[in-house]
């Protein structure tokens, strides 16, 4: 908004006109002070595609439906999206913008393995002594998680509260942690090489999972799975580059959407060929998940509106929206476990008297949609309790539930007149 100027000390008086004289033209007015630039704001496009992605992950946990994989890639999703974010941030120098992301990565993992490590020790975890000193180094990735944690793959006891696979569960979402880790180590070098060689960088971890995520060439150990996770989702990493870039958008649609048809078709293909226990899960299949992925995000991003806000009906989700991409770390690190924890809930139904008489066979045919039910909940109140650590991380101000209705009172507000 522009003010007028009004000057610190009154004018002189202007020199009294003589008859004769020609009157002094009129002063032009003194030009306004030009408005600052707008902050770019988010974009409420790739916000919802955030949360979709966020909704299915904890959906096909809790379903085990493989071809979820195949209607909404989630991960590859989330990656591209992220690689758009850090594109966008690596405008500034490079080492500043890498330290405000571990900033901003680390302490909801280190929240979350506060919890969750010691609880793996109460119930009887213990280091493993043929490892020594390399025990202790690996644990430390619960810190940096430049590699894989350790973690029992069984803890408890049979029949106890928590399920002998907890942890292995609990673990389970920390391999993003680590890719993300690993890519945004990566970003300054990988965005270089991008602006330098745009198809060669997007189409190299494709090339990459052709060879070391199919077997051709076999890398033992966390690393191996470690470097696949990274070679099969940086495609989409990159992906995010170009969309931030507009490299996009300089593609006629029709080649752009012709070029990522065929990718996934082939992705199809592969997977088609290469199944295994689980089906259709791409997860499990790493070529076709890599190509799968960026041809649906290729689409995604190619067709990508910039909504300032959200149209029509998607505006009621507004604020749900909002809450899952200012809480999204949270959310995928904690849900795998809140989903376990819905079992003994669950399970507490039997000791109500009418209720284990009378509906008890509804209950069992109905397990997944119950935990999907209660897993809503749980999530709300692991926001509520850990979830502000996201905003100390943001060097924000702690909030229990941002839903963004502050910022949208500050926009509606009538300007100053």
């Amino acid at each position: 908004m522009t003010s007028s100027y009004t000057p610190a000390f009154p004018p002189p008086r202007p020199a009294p006109v003589s008859a004769g004289s020609a009157p002094a033209a009129p002063e032009a007015p003194a030009p306004s002070a030009p408005a600052a630039p707008k902050r770019p704001g988010r974009d409420r496009y790739l916000d919802l595609l955030r949360a979709v992605a966020l909704v299915r992950v904890v959906v096909f946990h809790v379903f085990g439906w493989a071809w979820l994989t195949v209607v909404f890639p989630s991960m590859g999703v989330m990656f591209a999206l992220a690689g758009s974010l850090m594109a966008r941030s690596l405008d500034r120098p490079a080492p500043a913008v890498v330290r405000a992301r571990l900033r901003r990565l680390l302490p909801p993992m280190w929240a979350f393995a506060a919890v969750v490590v010691p609880v793996m020790f109460v119930v009887g975890w213990k280091p493993v002594k043929e490892e020594g000193i390399w025990w202790f180094i690996k644990l430390g990735c619960y810190l940096l998680p430049v590699g894989a944690p350790p973690y029992p793959s069984e803890s408890g006891s049979p029949g106890g509260f928590l399920e002998q696979s907890w942890a292995d569960q609990a673990a389970g979402p920390l391999w993003y942690i680590r890719a993300y880790l690993w890519f945004v180590l990566a970003s300054p070098l990988l965005l270089k090489a991008f602006r330098r060689l745009p198809w060669a960088t997007l189409l190299a971890p494709l090339g990459l999972t052709a060879v070391i995520g199919t077997g051709l060439v076999t890398v033992p150990g966390q690393t191996g799975e470690g470097l696949v996770d990274f070679a099969v989702f940086g495609s989409c990493w990159v992906l995010g580059f170009a969309h931030h870039d507009g490299l996009l958008k300089k593609i006629p649609r029709y080649l752009a959407v012709s070029l990522a048809a065929f990718l996934m078709a082939f992705g199809l293909w592969w997977a088609a060929g290469h199944l295994t226990q689980e089906g259709w899960n791409l997860d499990e299949i790493p070529l076709a998940q890599s190509a799968w992925s960026l041809g649906f995000c290729a689409i995604l991003l190619q067709y990508a509106p910039s909504w300032q806000r959200l149209p029509g009906r998607l505006a009621r989700w507004d604020r749900l929206i909002t809450l899952a991409n200012n809480r999204a770390v949270t959310i995928y690190l904690w849900h795998n476990v809140l989903i376990m924890a819905t079992s003994p809930l669950i399970d507490e139904l039997w000791n109500i008297p009418w209720v284990g008489d009378h509906i008890g066979q509804y209950i069992d045919s109905s397990y997944a949609v119950l935990m999907l039910l209660l897993v809503w909940p749980l999530l709300a109140l692991v926001i509520l309790a850990v979830g502000w650590v996201e905003d100390v991380a943001a060097k924000r101000s702690p909030r229990l539930w941002p839903t963004g209705a502050s910022a949208r009172r500050r926009r509606n507000a009538p300007a100053p007149q």
